[in-house]
């Protein structure tokens, strides 16, 4: 049974084995290379306006690791007020800190380590990848304060501090120089998902069937899930911040898809229903050209297609100057969707794209200003209720709830 509500904490907390750009740095797991675009946060780091234009490499690839207590001086993160408690908010709050490494230990991670032939969830690879990822680190990159035991850290988000923790406070540096030095540029919302999606959305098949979550990347909700500890930038947009986490999202499953050595229907149907949402985008604003029409036919050449494709409208829409009239017509293109579902597509896909679709609609109705009338949301909980179980799933009922939900939000 699927449950779309197996977001938020839960997904924040049951962090999966993937690849690609990792939640604790840059590197490939064993026995897999990382993606096409294992070196996206990089790179995106030499995108026009984040760095000097003399700059022809960051510095902060092979910095060493300093371990949180180097965050955590009451003069620096440590302390009491509200721009200097952020390893507090980390070491006493955030599902990060201690709980992926303590899900390691639990009967159900034995379960899974059992059914996979892994002598141990804690320290075997598959596993602490994204729930204990300081332990992959090289000893040349361990700093003396350095504790592997250690869950999600500061510089599991933030990169490997050597090169940047100095001076990165320093008046005369700009941002510039800050991600120039090492420091990871997650006001960036592409850089940000990239750094988030490995370990909040792929899971590999073999993890699957032995009883690991099936977990949803959603970056905007996820976000606001986080204990926060950061103020967003002044042009932040919450529609924007799901456009594009949820076309990373599609980069990365056409780029597992296309790298697993089986088909597997279940994920293959949540890959089609990205790659039905997001061209339903296409054409709302000229600076936004969307992800283009996608062939979903699960092949090699399909699945590169929208590896690509996706990529790139992930890299525009988060440099875009977001148009205040962009929410209101992605909520009113997406809820006028219900003739997608009568008669409904073969199998689960209905159910995947009701799944993705529901959540698009729950972030773009609380991107909407002035607030949508509380109907709007009386119809979403209804609409969550009907696409909660993925065997359950009743396409027509759907549908009709879902015109009463377009009903409700038309401009």
């Amino acid at each position: 049974m699927s449950k779309l509500f197996n977001l938020g904490h839960q997904a924040l907390v049951q962090l999966s084995s993937g690849t690609g750009i990792r939640a604790g740095g840059w590197r490939p797991r064993p026995a897999a290379m990382c993606s096409a675009f294992g070196l996206v946060t990089l790179l995106a780091l030499l995108a026009p306006g984040t760095l000097p234009a003399q700059s022809a490499a960051p510095t902060g690839v092979s910095a060493k690791y300093l371990g949180a207590p180097s965050c955590a001086s009451s003069s620096c993160h440590g302390g009491g007020g509200e721009h200097q408690n952020q390893h507090l908010v980390w070491s006493l709050k955030d599902y990060h800190s201690q709980r992926p490494v303590a899900t390691l230990a639990t009967a159900r991670s034995r379960q899974i380590a059992d059914a996979l032939h892994l002598s141990e969830p804690t320290t075997d690879a598959r596993c602490t990848t994204c729930h204990a990822p300081l332990q992959a680190v090289p000893a040349a990159q361990r700093g003396p304060g350095l504790n592997a035991a250690e869950g999600v850290t500061c510089e599991s988000c933030h990169g490997p501090a050597e090169n940047w923790l100095r001076a990165h406070t320093r008046h005369d540096w700009s941002h510039a120089d800050r991600v120039f030095a090492g420091l990871r540029d997650l006001s960036n919302l592409y850089v940000r998902a990239n750094t988030c999606v490995a370990c909040h959305q792929t899971v590999e098949l073999p993890l699957l069937q032995a009883g690991h979550p099936e977990l949803i990347f959603e970056l905007d909700g996820q976000s606001v899930a986080e204990p926060r500890h950061w103020q967003e930038a002044t042009h932040w947009n919450r529609a924007q911040t799901w456009y594009v986490g949820q076309a990373v999202a599609l980069r990365e499953l056409s780029w597992q898809l296309g790298r697993e050595p089986q088909a597997d229907p279940h994920l293959t149907a949540r890959w089609q229903a990205l790659a039905w949402l997001l061209p339903k985008l296409n054409g709302l604003d000229p600076a936004l050209p969307g992800v283009g029409p996608l062939a979903t036919d699960p092949n090699p050449d399909n699945f590169h297609a929208a590896q690509t494709a996706a990529d790139t409208a992930a890299r525009t829409a988060a440099a875009l100057n977001w148009p205040s009239t962009l929410a209101p017509a992605m909520l009113a293109r997406l809820a006028g969707t219900a003739a997608d579902f009568a008669p409904p597509a073969p199998g689960e896909l209905p159910a995947r794209q009701a799944e993705r679709l529901v959540l698009a609609l729950d972030r773009l109705l609380l991107a909407q200003s002035p607030p949508a009338p509380p109907a709007a949301s009386n119809k979403l909980n209804d609409l969550f209720k009907a696409a909660q179980s993925v065997p359950d799933f009743e396409p027509a009922g759907f549908a009709a709830t879902l015109s009463q939900f377009a009903a409700v939000v038309k401009p």
